[in-house]
């Protein structure tokens, strides 16, 4: 059984190649575009990858066939390869060469090397919900569940963590006293209650932790 550890990788720079402009194609793309350079090659492409080419966020490069040299110049500069065809040969052969290459394999229709979790964010909260490949319903309604708890509240507490932390270090020289300080804002109902109101008025309730 594949062993697949979480991690969170800056995709800044890199390049992402997707082999397939169908709806999966249009899928992957639409949610690596928003982190890094994205390459679509197809024989067609849908309608959403028609504009997200038209507005700069893709690049799309039209295919009548491909032979194994033509795959392997297409991905010569991929960090991550996409094998999303309706043909399952041909997504294994693409999958095969890229390997071979050392480049990072996300396989629509079965395990590679990657797997793209369900994803929910709140400004530098990150969390990624996976099951495998088992159950991609349950992903979701894991997702649905957490999005309930992981409130806006959430994102705001972590920006306000982050400029006390900020402050603390000039004004606390003890770091354990600097933890306890913070551990004490988040475990504070009234900063919770307060970032439902505003973020000022949980800053100005979360220094009553600070003092003089």
């Amino acid at each position: 059984m594949s062993q697949f550890l979480p991690l969170m990788l800056d995709l800044s720079g890199k390049e992402v190649v997707i082999f397939g402009g169908g709806k999966v194609g249009e899928r992957k793309a639409s949610l690596f575009c928003e982190y890094t350079g994205v390459t679509v090659v197809s024989r067609k492409f849908t309608p959403l990858l028609d504009r997200l080419s038209a507005e700069g966020k893709i690049k799309r490069i039209r295919i009548t066939d491909l032979a194994d040299n033509e795959i392997s110049q297409y991905i010569e500069k991929a960090f991550i390869v996409i094998p999303a065809t309706n043909d399952s040969g041909f997504n294994e052969k693409i999958h095969k060469l890229a390997s071979g290459s050392g480049k990072l394999v996300n396989r629509v229709d079965e395990f590679g090397d990657i797997i793209v979790p369900s994803v929910i964010r709140r400004r530098d909260i990150i969390i990624g919900i996976s099951t495998h490949g088992a159950s991609p319903a349950i992903s979701k309604y894991i997702r649905k569940k957490l999005e309930e708890v992981i409130t806006p509240e959430f994102e705001l507490m972590s920006r306000l963590q982050n400029e006390v932390r900020e402050m603390l270090k000039s004004r606390v020289a003890e770091q354990e006293k600097r933890k306890e300080i913070l551990w004490n804002i988040i475990n504070d109902n009234d900063v919770w209650t307060a970032l439902g109101e505003s973020y000022e008025k949980a800053y100005k309730v979360a220094l009553k932790h600070i003092g003089n």
